[in-house]
């Protein structure tokens, strides 16, 4: 199943389920709303069209962000194995995890507000797990029960503010900045359940900046809602992103960023693509 959050004619946004190339509205403002419910997954399997709302042509559709105000965006550092590695560094032994706020979120065809306070723009592609129910010290069970499906993400970061300092937070935060969507997908559809394997990739008009798959992930989606739930309750709706591979720009030689006019596309295979073009922000010009 595949569901989404969608804007709508007056100005709001509602959840739809998407059926190939239609949607049924759920009766939802956005696909965390549906989530709050504990009967949703029947909810969004049974509305039929014309129950809750007309159904419009998912090819049409404006994708708003999947989760238009999550209490909680856990992000997770270096977890790619391979990544890792090449680096010269030991893998972890327990995840680096950092937060954003809800008002970094945009759609998956939304513009990226490229901030004119920061010369070093950077990409991230990664895998976000959606919670749909509550847990607190989640066993591996109760993880992988609790995970209500996966969506694409960009982790956008302003490099040269994140090292300001060593806590990362103000680097990560911008307004605007972080495409989540468009949608998010039942475990029960890809390969590997709740811990899938998938082609994930981002590109910078038009050229590969990162190829890696999901599979390769240290910690994975069942073992960082085992960790974080441990530390404090997970509620529907709640997103953590799990890492990114290798290819970032702060990292290449010479580094590369992205500047406004770039289009930046990230793509997992089975969770669609966010395309995303950068656009500039603030006082100071057309950066």
């Amino acid at each position: 199943m595949k569901l989404a959050t969608i804007r709508t004619a007056d100005g709001g946004t509602q959840a739809v389920r998407v059926d190939g190339a239609t949607t049924v509205a759920l009766g939802f403002p956005d696909v965390g709303a549906l989530l709050a419910q504990p009967d949703w997954r029947d909810l969004a399997t049974n509305a039929s069209q014309g129950e809750t709302g007309q159904a419009l042509e998912a090819g049409s559709a404006a994708y708003a962000s999947l989760v238009t105000h999550p209490g909680k965006i856990i992000c997770v550092g270096l977890n790619y194995r391979n990544h890792i590695l090449e680096m010269g560094r030991d893998l972890p032994e327990h995840p680096t995890l950092f937060s954003k706020y809800a008002d970094t979120l945009i759609g998956a065809d939304d513009d990226i507000k490229r901030p004119a306070e920061t010369e070093e723009l950077d990409w991230e592609a990664e895998l976000a797990v959606v919670i749909g129910a509550e847990v607190r010290r989640a066993t591996t069970e109760q993880a992988e029960a609790a995970i209500a499906g996966f969506a694409v993400l960009n982790d956008v970061t302003c490099r040269d503010w994140q090292f300001r300092t060593r806590e990362w937070l103000q680097g990560k935060n911008w307004e605007s900045t972080t495409p989540l969507g468009p949608w998010l997908v039942t475990p029960d559809e890809l390969p590997g359940g709740v811990r899938p394997a998938l082609a994930i990739r981002s590109e910078v008009d038009g050229e590969v900046m990162q190829e890696d798959n999901t599979s390769d992930l240290l910690f994975d989606p069942v073992a960082l809602v085992e960790y974080v739930s441990t530390m404090i309750t997970l509620r529907p709706g709640d997103v953590i992103a799990t890492g990114t591979p290798g290819g970032v720009g702060h990292a290449r030689k010479p580094a590369r960023y992205l500047q406004a006019g770039q289009k930046l596309v990230t793509e997992i295979e089975g969770l669609g693509r966010c395309e995303n073009v950068v656009v500039a922000d603030g006082p100071g010009g057309s950066r």
